[in-house]
């Protein structure tokens, strides 16, 4: 009897740990690790795309990333995030282990004219013998502008090819860009930021550095500095947000601050009600 007990209690101790093990692995962090010079990604893109009209009132919102490396890694992860005018639609984060693509697709209902931006963080963990963790990454973008108008018809374009649709883009861009610059100037308040000390860089507009360098700096420091800078954004800001239901989430593009004596970055955005500011430390 004590032995069947024994072994009744063994396999709930190896039922629980497993659980354990698999839910905590849900969402592994997303880790800088020094770059790996022999790898590299064939594919890595984002796109975003208008799905066919819901209705007189809406309208839905075909939005992709895709990625690929040039073989096989012991982890590889995507982080996406979609803005419409500024303000945080959603969020999608997919890992696989021992693979080389990713494929994330979602469809998303919306409706008024909106400026969508999608941005995503590409990554890939390789491990070599003796326990040397190396890594890559990249970022990808796109953009969309759909015009909503009962006067109008039904029109998405990326670059506009009239003149109504320049008025539309011209109108669109003002109306995020007066909503972000009031939001970041609350968070540069709240947390006495002077402005002039960073050069400012919305979360949406840091893919130019996937290949121009940072001020003062060259390439190969850049993407050490982008690749952390993503490692603290994916535990801070991403990982908080995909565990908030959509009806819920509540936030708008983050703004980076790069200092300019290239000792530091910082990361100031709002989530749910909460403002955050992240710093990280140079150590290029």
């Amino acid at each position: 009897m004590n032995k069947w007990l024994f072994f009744l209690c063994l396999i709930l101790f190896l039922s629980l740990s497993i659980s354990y093990i698999l839910e905590n692995n849900a969402t592994p962090a997303i880790t800088y690790f020094p770059d790996d010079e022999k790898s590299t990604f064939t594919k890595a893109e984002s796109n975003l795309g208008l799905f066919l009209p819901k209705g007189n009132d809406s309208y839905e919102i075909v939005w992709t990333s895709d990625s690929e490396s040039d073989k096989e890694m012991y982890l590889r992860q995507d982080a996406s995030l979609l803005f419409d005018n500024g303000r945080l639609r959603g969020v999608r984060s997919t890992w696989t282990q021992d693979t080389k693509q990713i494929h994330i697709e979602e469809k998303l209902l919306s409706e008024d004219s909106s400026f969508f931006q999608v941005i995503t963080f590409h990554h890939g963990e390789i491990h070599y013998p003796e326990d040397q963790i190396k890594s890559i990454h990249q970022m990808s973008s796109d953009h969309l502008y759909v015009i909503d108008s009962p006067s109008t018809s039904l029109d998405a374009f990326k670059t506009p090819e009239d003149k109504f649709e320049e008025e539309w883009e011209n109108l669109l861009d003002r109306t995020t860009k007066q909503q972000l610059l009031y939001h970041w100037d609350q968070l540069f308040t709240h947390f006495s930021i002077d402005s002039e000390s960073y050069l400012s860089v919305p979360l949406t507009s840091l893919v130019k550095y996937n290949s121009s360098p940072l001020p003062s700096m060259s390439q190969e420091q850049t993407d050490k500095v982008i690749g952390q800078l993503w490692e603290g954004v994916y535990k801070n800001y991403i990982i908080p947000a995909v565990n908030t239901e959509n009806s819920q989430l509540q936030s708008y593009v983050p703004i980076v601050l790069f200092d300019k004596d290239n000792n530091h970055l910082l990361v100031l955005y709002e989530l749910n009600g909460k403002k955050h500011k992240l710093i990280q430390h140079y150590s290029i």
